[in-house]
């Protein structure tokens, strides 16, 4: 993308943020030196990916928005609930019907409806291949 708006983190954007909600302009090298830096800081907010979603759908690169609106999705997800989620994902770790739970897990308790559409997508196929 060739946007002047793009990379966010070099235009002097006050809505770019750490997963803290701390200004992304604020952390540098000196705020980590002096241990100022927290380790949300280093995170990135859900609100960034779904501007650089907007970006990326606007130069028509439809499959990267979608993966950062899904990227924004699971940002806010609990890390271990996460591993524990992909770990499922993997073929032959779970029945599909487990599949199928996880998708409204991720929708109904994180919102994470484009997510959960992927999961039911891969419980499909993998249940087409015979890998659940």
């Amino acid at each position: 993308m060739t946007d002047k708006r793009y990379p966010l983190g070099e235009q002097g954007r006050d809505d770019v943020r750490a997963a803290s909600g701390r200004p992304v302009g604020e952390i540098t090298l000196e705020s980590v030196r002096a241990g100022a830096v927290s380790t949300d800081d280093l995170r990135i907010h859900p609100d960034t990916l779904r501007l650089q979603a907007q970006f990326a759908a606007e130069a028509g690169f439809t499959q990267l928005a979608a993966n950062l609106r899904r990227a924004a999705e699971l940002a806010t997800i609990p890390h271990e609930r996460m591993l524990a989620i992909y770990e499922a994902l993997r073929p032959y770790r779970v029945p599909h019907a487990r599949l199928l739970e996880l998708a409204t897990e991720l929708e109904s308790q994180y919102g994470a409806v484009e997510t959960a559409a992927l999961v039911r997508e891969a419980a499909a196929a993998y249940q087409q291949r015979g890998l659940v």
